[in-house]
Formats: C-alpha cells, structure tokens, sequence
C-alpha cells in the first residue's frame, strides 16, 4: 500500500492507459482493507484506509488530486506488529550470515556434534524453512504468476524459472569463485529482486520504482552508453540504486565475486558492468548472463588446450533486407587485425577472410576448435529468429533458425565482436538477445560473447587482444578474462599489452567501448 501511495506522488510514472487500471486496483484492495480491519476491530486503520480510499475516489473523478507527504505513508502498521516486521526484516538480512553458521555445522560428522550443536541445527533449518516459505509464497503470488506466465509466452521457456532456483544453490557452490545469482524480475509497480547464494535460500526484496519509470532509466542509460561524448553516470548511479544497493550488504556478506545475472525484460539491452557507484561495477564483480540452458553445464571445465576458429570480414559491402526494412553493412577493417593478433595470442588459430569466410566453409569446422571468434556484424532484431542474423564475409547470413541446427558439444565459447541489439527500431523485452544465447548453448557451445551495440572497431580490437592476451594462462575463467580486459580499457593498461601494437591508440576507458561485451552461459 506504501508502494501505491508513492506511485501517486508522482503519476507523470503511469502512461496514459494506465491510470484507469491503477484506480480500480487501489479502489478494490482500499474497500477490502478496510473491511477486514473493521472485523479485527482495528478501527483507527479502518479510518486511515478509508480516507485514502476518499482521496481515490476524487481522483478518480477530478483526474487532478495528487498524493502528498501524508498519503504516501500509507497504513503505518500496529505497534504489537512492529517487533514481527523487525523480526521479519533481520532474519532477511542474516540469511547469509546464517547459512553459513548452518554450512560450518553440517561439516561436522553427527557423532561428533554436541547436543548444543544438533539444537542450532535444528533452529537454523526452521529459520531456512520460513525464509523458504515466505519466498514461496511470493513467487506463487498472483502479480508474479502473470509476470511469469508473460515471460513463458515471449521467451519460450528461456529464461530461468522462479522455482527451480533454491536448486541452483549447489551449483553455485561448485564453481571456483564465490558467485550469487541475481534475478530481477519487473512487475508495473515494483522491481522485485531475487538473490541466490550457495549458503541461503533465495532472498527477495522489494524496490519501490514502476515499470515506466525503470524503463525510461533504461532508455536514458542505453542512450548515454552509445555515445563516448555523453555523461552516463547519473542514469548508471539510479540503476545502480534500484538493482544493486538493495543487495549490497548480502553479496558482501556473501564475498561473492561473480554475479550469475539472469535479466529481464529491457535490462536485456544494458550491461550491468556499467553502473555506477564511484567505481563502475565490473570494477568489483564480474558478471556471467545465463539463460535456462546455463544451468546444466554451469560447472562444466573448459578444454585445457586452446585452437581458435577466428573468421573475419574485413572489406566489402552488403546489403541487408530485414522484413521491409533495408540494412548496409561495410566490412570491418579493424576485425583483419583482430584475427591476426588473436593468431599471435594462439598458435592454434585458423583463420578465415572475407570471400573464405563462408557458412558452407566455416560451420562444418567450427567443433573441431574450443574457440570460434566471428569478428563480422551480427544483430539481434525484434520480431521473429529469422529477423536476426550474423552475416559473413561472402555475404551470406545465418539467422537463429540456422544457428538451431548447428552441433557444437566440443566448443566452449563463440564470441561475435561487432554484433549490435534493437538494430533500427525501439528497444523491446529483449527476447532476441536472450534466444541468441539460447540458441547457442542449445548448439552445446559452454557460452557465447556478444555484444549490445555496434562498438567502436579500434575499441573492440583493443578489448579483444586484451582478452586472448589473458585467456590462454587458464589462469582466469572466460568471465574473469573479459573483466581484466574491460578494466585494462578503463585504466588504460590494454596500451601496455604488446599484443595490441597493431590497435588504435586512443582512450576507451568510456563504457561505450568496453561495456557492451556480455558473456551468456559458463563462465569458466
């Protein structure tokens, strides 16, 4: 209720259509409020219930009774409630600390416990128990269970489901870097958090912001992000607000230094590593996407030898009809190099170029390599998977239908350096982003790099010889490799690499040039 009384403090939120649906909603939960409280003999809330029901009502015929200070408090709860609510909210925030209390137990055979150990076993499960109950409780919640359903229709079982993630609790625990998964889900008047760490249930939180308004900080920040002249860290700061601040204390508690990101809807079109709090986020974590795909090979080690299928289109023009609109794409001067200083990185590299670099010449190699780097232009197009497509250097195209009837169970990464996403439209959920990487690991490909927008080609070769320079050690995760290239950019190290003689020499410590990058699946 606190939630919607804010909302009204600021109705530019609500799009035209919405005030309408808004009305009833609070209309209907004010009237049923109050009537249950009136049953309980609460009758001062009754009161403060059905005067903001009052306050509704003229707006609803006036169109003009903003809410105010007063209004925006809500139903303030009962004084006996108060010590429950406080309960409530510090069993939230010990879950970690308290999981962990649980982890170190069980570690201890039963014949050796204490029976003062065996006690705070017990508690501690109960505890689990109630936190595992009131998470269940609002995933089966009817705004949730709509949310949800929605997501099913448009993304076809892609993304990751709400009940299976007290599940991926174990595969967290086996990778070699403390990890939690991040899981932001967004309903019309709330961005909803849910938390997954190896020692708790899932932690869900609440941020009082509506879709509209995430969405415009969406398009803000997106716009911002594709221009290196534009300061971006005013929309990066909010972002950072709604969907790390809420979570900071538990990923500290939890010394995670992975984010599994599993976004929703238009995040899909921004990289988390952008946002911003004095440092830039992937200046703190690295961040691995997944997809429902990722979870069956999240663990799966890589191939200790690397060879490299690097194939590049360097020169040339095509032109690119999309249903009824007509793209024209150059080659890429910058990928030839690219290839050749991916070829200096690894030894094991073939490469292909331009006329060589043909679906009939490149897919029948691609899995006897652990490595296949397509340095062309790909892109992620609203509407149907035929729309979207990774062009090659003959001219030809593969759209994600093609990519569905490729086998590649021996490749562990596929990296698309020049791909972009809601190429000459407005931004949708999405989904062709999340069927991208998808469709890849379905391939049985570990993970895919792609990137958000067309990049800069001197920034993107910089960044990529940044990546290999680090990758072939087996020192660091795939993840952990693009993180230590993106930082390189931002310091400016990426100079130092002598692997990058051939780059252009310029700043890329903007995040337009080494933001865009996500990596989707494992992460190792």
């Amino acid at each position: 209720m606190i939630n919607r009384e804010k909302a009204r403090l600021n109705p530019s939120a609500l799009s035209v259509q919405q005030p309408d649906a808004y009305s009833i909603t609070v209309a209907q939960t004010y009237r049923i409020l109050a009537e249950r409280l009136l049953k309980q003999e609460r009758v001062a809330e009754a009161q403060r219930t059905m005067d903001l029901l009052k306050v509704e009502e003229l707006e609803e015929y006036l169109q003009n009774v903003p809410g105010n200070q007063r209004t925006a408090k809500g139903i303030e709860i009962v004084t006996r409630e108060k010590p429950i609510k406080q309960k409530l909210e510090q069993t939230l925030a010990q879950a970690i600390v308290l999981g962990k209390e649980l982890t170190t137990l069980r570690k201890i055979s039963p014949q050796k416990r204490s029976p003062q150990q065996e006690q705070r076993i017990e508690q501690l499960v109960l505890t689990q128990q109630q936190q595992l109950e009131a998470f269940n409780k609002f995933i089966t919640s009817s705004a949730v269970t709509a949310q949800v359903e929605q997501i099913s229709r448009t993304a076809r079982q892609q993304n990751l489901d709400l009940e299976s993630l007290n599940q991926v609790r174990d595969n967290l625990a086996r990778l070699p870097q403390k990890s939690a998964l991040l899981y932001p889900l967004i309903l019309k008047d709330s961005l909803e958090l849910v938390l997954v760490t190896p020692e708790s249930p899932p932690i869900h939180r609440t941020v009082a912001v509506t879709s509209k308004n995430l969405s415009q900080t969406i398009v803000a920040f997106r716009q911002a992000l594709k221009n290196p002249s534009r300061n971006l860290k005013t929309p990066a700061h909010q972002l950072y607000d709604w969907l790390i601040k809420p979570i900071e204390n538990d990923l500290k508690l939890s010394g995670t230094q992975t984010l599994i990101y599993a976004p929703d809807d238009q995040l899909r079109y921004i990289p988390i590593t952008a946002l911003f709090d004095g440092k830039w986020l992937v200046q703190r974590f690295s961040v691995n996407h997944i997809t429902s795909a990722s979870l069956s090979n999240l663990n799966t080690p890589n191939q200790s030898n690397l060879r490299v299928l690097a194939g590049a289109f360097t020169k040339g023009n095509y032109q690119i009809k999309v249903g009824n609109r007509q793209f024209a794409f150059a080659g890429l001067p910058f990928a030839g190099r690219e290839v050749e200083s991916l070829s200096k990185v690894v030894p094991e590299t073939k490469k292909l170029l331009d006329d060589a670099f043909s679906p009939k010449v490149t897919v029948p190699q691609m899995d006897d390599y652990s490595i296949v780097h397509l340095a062309t232009h790909a892109a992620f197009v609203m509407g149907k998977p035929e729309d979207s497509f990774i062009l090659f250097g003959n001219g030809d195209r593969v759209n994600l239908r093609d990519v569905a009837t490729w086998s590649l169970p021996n490749v562990d990464l596929v990296v698309l350096s020049a791909c972009e996403t809601g190429l000459g439209g407005s931004l949708g959920n999405g989904e062709e982003i999340l069927g991208f990487g998808y469709q890849i690991q379905k391939t049985g490909a570990k993970a895919a790099i792609a990137s958000l927008w067309a990049v800069d080609d001197g920034g993107t070769q910089a960044l990529m010889s940044a990546f290999y320079a680090t990758l072939p050690s087996g020192k660091l995760t795939k993840a952990e490799a693009l993180r230590h290239a993106q930082i390189s950019l931002i310091t400016g190290k990426w100079k130092g690499n002598h692997n990058t003689s051939t780059a252009a020499v310029g700043d890329f410590s903007h995040p337009y040039y080494w933001a865009p990058f996500i990596l989707i699946g494992n992460g190792l």
